[in-house]
């Protein structure tokens, strides 16, 4: 007689609505994007979150921020990925654990689920005070003496205009759906040797919607 087939345990629901910031070392447009590997060959970026409506199960994340910077020896999908994961000193234990659980792809859903498998070594959660200023096309982000992002826009380059750029994926994208595409002003990582700095690069600030159900 064959054994009952047993099912998966199932995974805490969870949902997290956020500004988001992402800055990288592509030149404006970032080739990753449109379905190529990273303008430079290698892919260095930041990444971060300030939730403004968030829960895990029954643990609410709402008011978190988080922070990612990873290096990657060619494109995001080939793999081994050194990652450091930062959360706000503020964060209740039970957060740290939620984002930990949620950002190593363990709950499922995208796009945490897919990038986790890339990664071949996590530092963190790092506890740490992380400024999050969500000013549209100036976004700033810092982890004092760690991190920093300093957004500013796209100036045309004949009459010195602000240019509003967005990339849309009508059918839903990646990380987000509607870029709103600006430059680095500043762009640095020191943490160990998780290490390097790229101004007047690729950057976007978003709205995110992230969720594990359906």
């Amino acid at each position: 007689m064959a054994a009952p087939a047993t099912q998966a345990p199932a995974r805490t629901p969870y949902r997290i609505r956020a500004n988001q910031l992402e800055a990288c070392n592509c030149r404006h447009g970032c080739n990753c994007q449109f379905g190529g590997g990273p303008n430079e060959g290698a892919c260095e970026f930041l990444m971060a979150l300030d939730v403004t409506d968030g829960h895990f199960g029954d643990v609410r994340l709402d008011g978190m921020r988080v922070a990612v910077a990873a290096k990657y020896p060619g494109a995001i999908h080939e793999g081994n990925g050194h990652v450091a994961l930062f959360v706000d000193e503020s964060s209740r234990p039970e957060q740290v654990d939620a984002i930990v659980t949620i950002f190593t792809g363990q709950a499922g859903g995208m796009p945490w689920e897919a990038l986790a498998a890339t990664v071949s070594r996590l530092d963190g959660p790092v506890r740490a005070p992380i400024t999050f200023r969500a000013e549209g096309r100036r976004t700033l982000l810092q982890i004092p003496g760690v991190l920093e992002a300093q957004l500013t826009p796209i100036r045309n380059v004949v009459t010195g205009e602000e240019s509003e750029v967005h990339i849309v994926y009508p059918k839903g994208g990646f990380f987000w759906n509607d870029g709103n595409i600006v430059t680095t002003e500043t762009m640095r990582v020191r943490h160990g040797d998780l290490a390097f700095e790229h101004p007047s690069r690729f950057a976007s600030t978003a709205t995110v919607d992230w969720h594990n159900q359906g």
